[in-house]
């Protein structure tokens, strides 16, 4: 089997591949287009950030897996792959400490305002004074607003700042299991109010809904500060600038609306141009060496796991649920041509399997067999399977 690997890895990671497969290709300065041509003949696609298109994974053939080096699909046409049977993974909480220091980090800057320090003893200035407004952080209210793996980890870590933490998620329900010490909010706005410090993270929606819009501004105490590691369409950035100089609000962010698709391109900050302690950095949330190497050995595992016993560790695609309305379930000689004998029977009869799982006994004389239909075999196909001289018993049961 050949692996393409179209992203960053470190070369420890890419032995660990090379001992699994056939071939391994190292092209992480594969772009989108270069893609559709690599790709031909790879059993495996590893990607970061490059778009993989419905194009390309019609051009690969022999392609069985694609793994994203990160959290969630990434750029991937996961429907094209679902529709070819193309497995597609991800690598979702390697990230998260990362994150989590990153928007501590920026918490610390804003009330401090070592930005604003550094700056100016750039320029040849002393004056302490203009940096006496910090607030602190003990007995503060951190809001952390998508309390995902990267939010358990910053309430955390404010914890060591001796923080009262309050929490909303999309997916948590008020009487939802948190850490000890941690109020659940019922909705944004809730979380707004009680809060001295938001720390906006990503949540699980594909095309997440804006969070942050005029209405929880409104909402916050006034000369809250907010920190922003989530989801670029989390935040309606138009209504926060027009909040930060009527609020005086404090804000961090290190995603951005419109920012470059890559690693550099020209872009203008226009947040930071707005009256008021505004800093921002570049999206480097994940950004750091243990980050990346705890997505890499995820990547290998994965692999591994594929390659060595058929699992496919946090499939994307695949149903959590069959659409089989009936399942058989059989008990057989383990015998040669037993199976494929039953399917005949079952295509005969115009019935779809939509499921097979066959698990063998101790001694290897029998086997267990359920089969998932997508409707009720006739009596005539049941007879024939029954009749079958390796068949010992079989049950139809309809699924609920």
């Amino acid at each position: 089997m050949k692996i393409l690997v179209a992203c960053e890895l470190p070369q420890a990671a890419l032995d660990s591949l090379g001992a699994l497969a056939a071939e391994v290709v190292y092209r992480p300065e594969a772009t989108a287009t270069g893609l559709r041509e690599l790709v031909s003949d790879a059993g495996i696609l590893i990607v970061g950030s490059t778009r993989v298109s419905a194009e390309t994974i019609s051009r690969a053939p022999a392609l069985q897996m694609i793994v994203h080096a990160g959290p969630g699909p990434g750029d991937l046409a996961v429907e094209e792959a679902s529709a070819q049977g193309i497995l597609v993974t991800d690598c979702p909480d390697q990230h998260a400490a990362a994150i989590a220091e990153l928007a501590l980090a920026l918490i610390l800057a804003l009330d401090r305002r070592i930005v604003d320090n550094t700056l100016a003893l750039r320029d040849g200035r002393w004056n302490r004074s203009e940096f006496a407004d910090a607030r602190g952080l003990k007995g503060r209210t951190l809001g952390i607003l998508g309390y995902g793996s990267v939010g358990r980890l910053v309430a955390r870590r404010a914890a060591a700042f001796d923080m009262h933490v309050v929490a909303w998620s999309p997916t948590l329900a008020p009487a939802g299991t948190v850490e000890p010490g941690i109020e659940l909010c019922n909705w944004p706005r809730e979380l707004a109010r009680k809060s001295d410090i938001v720390v906006v993270h990503a949540v699980d929606d594909e095309e997440p809904a804006t969070l942050v819009d005029a209405e929880f501004l409104q909402s916050l105490p006034e000369g809250a500060y907010l920190v922003h590691v989530g989801h670029p369409g989390a935040v309606d950035e138009v209504a926060l600038a027009e909040a930060i100089p009527r609020r005086h609000l404090r804000v961090a962010l290190d995603v951005f609306a419109n920012e470059p698709a890559g690693d550099q391109g020209r872009f203008r900050c226009r947040l930071c141009d707005v009256p008021g302690v505004v800093i921002g950095t570049q999206h480097i949330g994940p950004l750091t060496e243990q980050a990346r190497q705890a997505t890499a050995d995820e990547v290998v595992r994965i692999v591994r796991a594929f390659i060595v016993s058929g699992e496919v560790p946090r499939c994307l695609n695949l149903c959590d649920r069959s659409p089989a309305t009936w399942q058989l379930a059989l008990r057989v000689r383990d015998q040669v041509g037993v199976l494929a004998a039953i399917l005949e029977a079952v295509r005969a009869d115009g019935v779809n399997a939509e499921e097979v799982a066959c698990r063998v006994f101790t001694g290897a004389r029998a086997a267990w067999i359920t089969i998932a239909l997508d409707e009720r075999p006739s009596t005539e196909a049941l007879d024939t399977i029954g009749g079958l001289s390796d068949v010992l018993h079989l049950e139809l049961h309809a699924v609920v």
